[in-house]
């Protein structure tokens, strides 16, 4: 199992290689040219600030069993579809029973953007937000070690 972070704009990088780095799971973080992050225990790989570009890496990176740290539905979708396993910022882990209606929300948003109208704004982040980022991080990894055993 490996854990791979869409890096851009994530809030809770430092939470999940505080994580990863105590129960012994290798990190990779992916970001573009306009963020520079460093870190003492995850591999950071950079890509070209293009659309989509850390999306596509972290899909070609992923393998069946790694875990995905995204807010992006479809790169959750492609990690699922890998058998690999996915999470938001959060704590919202993605899976079968969600991810169409996500996807599908997704899609009227793009068509609402596109014709002038706003869909809502986002909530400022919580410390709520973050406990529940851990607490569900922790217990996927512990659902992908159990499934890793059978």
């Amino acid at each position: 199992m490996n854990i791979l972070i869409d890096a851009d704009a994530c809030p809770v990088k430092e939470i999940a290689v505080d994580i990863a780095k105590r129960e012994n799971i290798p990190v990779v973080m992916i970001c573009d040219t306009s963020h520079i992050l460093k870190s003492d225990y995850a591999e950071v790989i950079t890509v070209d600030k293009a659309a989509d570009s850390v999306d596509i890496r972290l899909a070609n990176l992923l393998k069946k069993g790694d875990i995905a740290i995204t807010q992006d539905y479809g790169v959750a979708a492609m990690a699922l579809s890998k058998g690999g396993f996915a999470i938001n910022q959060n704590g919202l882990v993605y899976d079968d029973s969600n991810i169409d209606r996500l996807l599908f929300e997704r899609h009227i948003g793009k068509k609402l953007r596109k014709s002038g109208r706003r869909s809502g704004s986002v909530p400022k982040r919580s410390v709520k937000d973050d406990e529940n980022f851990r607490m569900n991080f922790e217990n996927l990894i512990k659902k992908v070690k159990l499934s890793e055993k059978s």
